[in-house]
């Protein structure tokens, strides 16, 4: 299996694509712990017209697999990306993971064993008196594979909180994980041009209708609370649309956000690398079609 690493505005997913164009049967999965929801599609980066080139589609998986407004956890995408692998693999083709979730990932390329995690309402509402800081003070303290999740939200830092304590007092050994044998490839571009990158795109994405996808998405129905658990897009557009910002603030703060983000996306491959994970990093300023054929020699070398 080949997976594409990387984060926001990398490239990853036009390298990825382009890759599967060239390999055989290639098949891509997506680990983007966002772009499962539909409806969620500019704010995501989901680019569905991005998978078609020259009337040739990819095939993918683990996109638009659920309705906006529910939650998905690390245990379920586990299951859906076994799911596909095997499928996949029976139909004689060639997995392509690609994704800018670093939990996701790397519960793949490690194999992570883990349970399904019940709701602990005794806990919750102990920890929903605490801070965000309180919160991401305690998850620095644990030592498994959520100890550095996304704690853009409450919620979230609340969720891994709840996932560690399950799984301080339950064996995790109960659920067996394949190991895979993968080439990892991590899409690398310069710091400030990501910065340019991101700053560019949200600006695009605004012009293109993102505000109007998130007003679409109240309007069907879906609880302010629970898109802002999505977190940066959703969780500031909400914020904007419901009246707690006004639009300047709200981009300015998104933009901030964006870019701290991805920020921590390079720290968890980073820590991916020192827990095992070799990552054969390419520069993605590079033409696509250079990319590929060092990438394809790295996969038949």
């Amino acid at each position: 299996m080949l997976s594409v690493v990387g984060p926001t505005a990398c490239g990853k997913t036009s390298l990825a694509v382009s890759l599967a164009l060239e390999v055989e049967g290639a098949e891509i999965i997506s680990a983007d712990s966002r772009q499962v929801y539909r409806g969620m599609d500019i704010g995501t980066g989901k680019d569905i017209a991005e998978y078609t080139r020259g009337g040739v589609s990819v095939p993918t998986h683990l996109l638009d697999i659920l309705p906006a407004g529910e939650k998905y956890n690390l245990f379920e995408f586990q299951r859906d990306f076994l799911s596909a692998y095997n499928g996949i693999k029976e139909r004689g083709g060639y997995p392509v993971m690609c994704g800018g979730s670093g939990m996701y990932v790397e519960s793949v390329l490690k194999g992570y064993r883990l349970l399904p995690v019940p709701e602990n309402a005794a806990l919750r509402e102990e920890l929903e008196k605490k801070s965000l800081e309180e919160l991401t003070l305690m998850l620095a303290g644990y030592r498994s594979l959520h100890n550095n999740t996304d704690t853009d939200t409450k919620k979230r830092a609340i969720r891994a909180i709840e996932i560690e304590e399950y799984y301080l007092s339950c064996p995790v050994e109960e659920r067996s994980f394949p190991e895979l044998n993968v080439l990892t490839v991590g899409v690398s571009v310069d710091r400030e041009l990501r910065r340019e990158r991101i700053t560019r795109r949200l600006h695009e994405r605004l012009a293109c209708g993102m505000v109007d996808e998130v007003r679409g998405l109240l309007d069907s129905g879906i609880a302010p609370e629970q898109l802002i658990y999505y977190g940066l897009e959703y969780k500031y557009i909400t914020l904007y649309l419901t009246g707690a910002m006004d639009y300047k603030e709200m981009v300015c703060a998104l933009e901030i956000a964006i870019h701290q983000f991805a920020k921590r996306q390079m720290t968890w491959f980073r820590g991916m690398e020192k827990r095992g994970v070799h990552i054969h990093w390419v520069d993605g300023m590079l033409p696509h079609a250079q990319l590929v054929e060092q990438i394809k020699g790295l996969l038949y070398d």
